[in-house]
């Protein structure tokens, strides 16, 4: 799924505009970071990030070598930016993942600038790292370490038969390390970056299944001072927009929330978010949890059955809470996503093995919730952490 603009733009306008980048490419959006520059992402990345490493610039020739061409057998993948391939530099001798814009694609200059300056400036370790870029003549290649397993997408939706299916603990892993992403965004980086493009495509694996988000070609330097919110084309991709951020084009913090909260439903769920071969009703993944979410007797019903029944019914009730309130309709009423890290984390701490733990049958909801309230705070007491984290726990589990 690529992105897509809502803002009603006709085929000559947008022609009229890449026309204009194409004259004058890096202008608007250097301007704009001269102006509000992130300067406190140098001091943030020590707090977990990689050490800043300089974007290499790359000659086009070189490129080609390392993808042999971009030849078929090479391609990783492929979306409305163009084509990604798996190449081998020749000067290190790096694995590296290379993005080819199309250039009769959407994505236009502006786009990989940003991603550039954006993936040049912040560094996390749950953010993809950016090796270089290639800007010969009409040619706009990224260069990407290469994460092995791919995105987790490929985990989800479409699985083959012979590719290893994500446990309850992985899932839970990857959802906590994506939550810290965006977090490092949100909180660490100064000004903010609203990431705008949030989606299970957008978070790549390394072997240890650690996860990355990568393409912040959409990204936008979020609110700084009294203001609010940012006001801009809608941009984004069908699904996992914020209800609000679709209708005005006000982007905040809490559109990224959100949009983590559909990524979440569709790590538990196994669902895509959205999915016409789904009957009537269900399509729309968020329309189709809202019913359920009111009664927690369902809550088993929502578990991918590719878990089969192996999960802990505590800890999927735990995740779909969480779930349940990045999605709320009213902005206001959505978590911060510090909070959502420090839910998620918890909840990837709690180990499940199905060897010593009940495995569940999800045909059959239990006729009781799993746990009182008293029986939750008992044990989020007896957790480790400090107190001002395990408050800002219970406020979501």
């Amino acid at each position: 799924m690529g992105w897509f603009p809502c803002s009603g733009q006709s085929s000559q306008e947008i022609k009229k505009r890449k026309k204009k980048e194409a004259l004058d490419p890096i202008q608007p959006t250097s301007e704009k970071f001269k102006k509000n520059p992130p300067s406190k992402v140098k001091d943030s990345a020590k707090d977990g990030g990689s050490g800043h490493i300089a974007a290499q610039t790359f000659a086009f020739r070189e490129l080609a070598a390392a993808t042999r061409n971009f030849r078929g057998d090479c391609l990783l993948g492929e979306g409305g930016f163009g084509r990604v391939y798996k190449g081998r530099l020749e000067s290190s001798d790096q694995i590296v993942a290379i993005k080819q814009l199309d250039r009769n694609g959407l994505q236009g200059n502006r786009e990989f600038l940003v991603e550039v300056l954006m993936l040049s400036l912040l560094h996390h370790s749950n953010l993809v790292n950016l090796i270089g870029y290639c800007a010969d003549g009409d040619q706009r290649l990224l260069v990407y370490e290469y994460m092995p397993l791919g995105s987790l997408e490929d985990h989800l939706h479409d699985v083959s038969p012979d590719k290893k299916r994500l446990d309850w603990n992985t899932r839970m892993k990857i959802a906590a390390g994506a939550a810290k992403g965006l977090e490092y965004l949100h909180v660490k980086a100064s000004p903010p970056v609203i990431y705008r493009d949030l989606k299970c495509s957008n978070i790549l694996l390394d072997e240890d299944y650690h996860p990355k988000l990568s393409d912040f070609g959409l990204a936008k330097l979020g609110p700084v001072g009294d203001n609010t919110h940012v006001s801009t084309r809608v941009m984004g991709t069908y699904g996992y927009c914020a209800p609000e951020y679709a209708m005005t084009g006000q982007l905040t913090l809490k559109s990224d929330v959100y949009s983590f909260g559909v990524v979440l439903l569709e790590i538990i769920t196994g669902r895509k978010a959205i999915d016409n071969s789904k009957t009537a009703g269900e399509h729309n993944l968020v329309a189709w949890a809202r019913p359920l979410f009111k009664d927690r007797r369902k809550f088993p019903q929502m578990a991918d059955p590719m878990l089969q029944g192996e999960y802990p019914v505590r800890g999927l009730y735990q995740a779909l809470a969480v779930a349940a309130m990045c999605v709320q309709e009213q902005p206001t009423m959505r978590p911060v996503v510090a909070d959502v890290v420090t839910a998620l984390s918890y909840l990837a701490s709690q180990k499940y093995d199905p060897g010593t733990q009940p495995v569940q049958n999800s045909r059959w909801a239990p006729t009781t919730p799993p746990r009182t309230k008293r029986d939750s705070d008992k044990k989020l007491n007896g957790s480790s952490g400090s107190g001002s984290e395990r408050n800002r726990t219970r406020k979501l589990i």
